[in-house]
């Protein structure tokens, strides 16, 4: 069986398994990653880039060479190399969790609940909760699951179809250390400059295919085309600020504005602010209903990108 086909098949049961199983309770084996990580911190740690890119380069760089063994050992097996493909595409995705925690508090803000709302707010992003009222928890879900659809889904699809195996883990990995250590906290605003800057380049093509599907699974294409054009360069990350404005365009809502992170207070660009209104507890299923048709076309762009290029090497070949 050709890569291709391994890719396309492996990739769409690993999804179809995160669809149905989600991410197991106990023994994650990105959570094992983010223990070995913290552990190499401990013993590298300095107040200096280079060694923070020494961090970087042997964590992100074991994740590949573990997939690059894997697949290897099992390459003379197409139904091993699918059933890998498989397991590896379903470790490093997490679109149901995404959705299973977006809807938790969605459920929770509709009963009325905001302090339950709050109490979850931390397991889908690093916002400081009791700064925030109703609508907006609302607004950071909806956020959040627009950044970790790219995050999460499409940009490791993308690396897959790319890199195999070593793909989805090297891109898991490095996206687990920038959440790790690619912040601007004093400790590690030098270390973590590479595994930001990694993570940068990393998820800018994911972020594109991410912003460029919600334009077509989307309920208003126009408005998505339109705030991501207008706003999304506004943003001060580079790749959540096409997918962010695109989602608030399909959506209709307006993102950004003031928020706070750590005691941090961050006042970000409006998004899509001439068209759209403000979120509602509503848009929370809208945003992860249109999270997972995204999630799904990802599947077929990068399979079906895998089989475009492999036939036209094909034929460069033959000719």
């Amino acid at each position: 069986m050709r890569a291709e086909r391994v890719f396309a098949y492996g990739a769409a049961a690993g999804l179809l398994g995160d669809l149905l199983l989600g991410d197991p309770r106990r023994g994650h084996p990105v959570a094992a990653f983010g223990r070995a990580a913290g552990a190499v911190e401990r013993l590298l740690w300095r107040d200096h880039r280079g060694w923070g890119a020494l961090h970087t380069t042997v964590c992100a760089g074991s994740a590949v060479a573990l997939g690059a063994l894997a697949s290897r050992a099992v390459r003379p097996s197409p139904a091993a190399s699918v059933a890998l493909t498989a397991a590896a595409t379903w470790a490093v995705v997490g679109g149901t969790s995404l959705a299973r925690e977006a809807a938790a508090i969605g459920r929770a803000l509709e009963a009325g609940d905001v302090e339950a709302a709050r109490a979850r707010l931390p397991h889908l992003c690093g916002r400081d909760p009791q700064a925030l009222d109703a609508d907006g928890i609302a607004r950071a879900v909806v956020e959040s699951v627009a950044e970790n659809t790219s995050d999460a889904v499409v940009g490791a699809l993308v690396w897959g179809a790319v890199g195999g195996v070593p793909g989805l883990l090297g891109f898991r990995a490095v996206n687990t250390l920038d959440a790790m250590v690619g912040h601007k906290s004093p400790r590690h605003r030098r270390y973590g400059w590479a595994s930001a800057r990694l993570d940068d380049l990393a998820g800018w093509p994911g972020a594109r295919l991410t912003a460029a599907l919600a334009v077509l699974a989307g309920g208003d294409p126009r408005g998505a085309v339109r705030a991501w054009r207008a706003d999304a360069a506004q943003h001060p990350s580079p790749n959540a600020g096409p997918v962010e404005a695109s989602f608030a365009g399909a959506l209709g809502v307006r993102l950004g504005g003031t928020l706070s992170y750590g005691g941090r207070v961050e006042h970000r660009p409006v998004l899509n602010g001439a068209a759209g209104r403000a979120v509602r507890v509503g848009d929370i299923g809208r945003a992860v209903r249109l999270s997972r048709r995204v999630s799904w076309l990802a599947l077929g762009a990068c399979a079906g990108a895998r089989l475009l290029a492999s036939g036209s090497r094909k034929r460069g070949r033959t000719s």
